[in-house]
């Protein structure tokens, strides 16, 4: 986690408040292209087998470039952070406009590079 960047945005009051410094909590991130609205954030803890973000917007689901922001906030640059569509029976849609990052801590979730387009070294 950016834990200095993350900070400045996480809600410590209300309902919702955690610590600072806690590996989880509500964030009010902001967007970077106009018009500037805020992510809203939910971490789950960081030290479970899965480690999770949700991330909403109130009008729109985010876009690939505030997933992509959020992901470099929350994991290094160099960490494998994928998203899940499940299949129809087991779908569940608490809000219309979220979308999930999810990390398994061993770090083997992807298939092999030429199914996903992976630059090849």
């Amino acid at each position: 986690m950016n834990d200095e960047l993350l900070e400045r945005y996480r809600q410590i009051t209300g309902p919702w408040k955690t610590s600072r410094g806690d590996n989880f909590g509500l964030f009010f991130i902001p967007t970077t292209r106009p018009p500037i609205m805020k992510l809203k954030v939910i971490c789950a803890p960081m030290d479970m087998e899965w480690q999770h973000v949700s991330v909403s917007l109130s009008n729109r689901c985010p876009s690939w470039e505030e997933m992509a922001m959020i992901k470099n906030l929350f994991w290094g640059e160099d960490e494998t952070v994928i998203q899940f569509h499940p299949k129809k029976s087991e779908y569940i849609n608490n809000h219309p406009y979220c979308l999930h990052l999810w990390k398994h801590v061993d770090g083997h979730a992807l298939p092999p590079s030429i199914l996903i387009g992976i630059k090849l070294d």
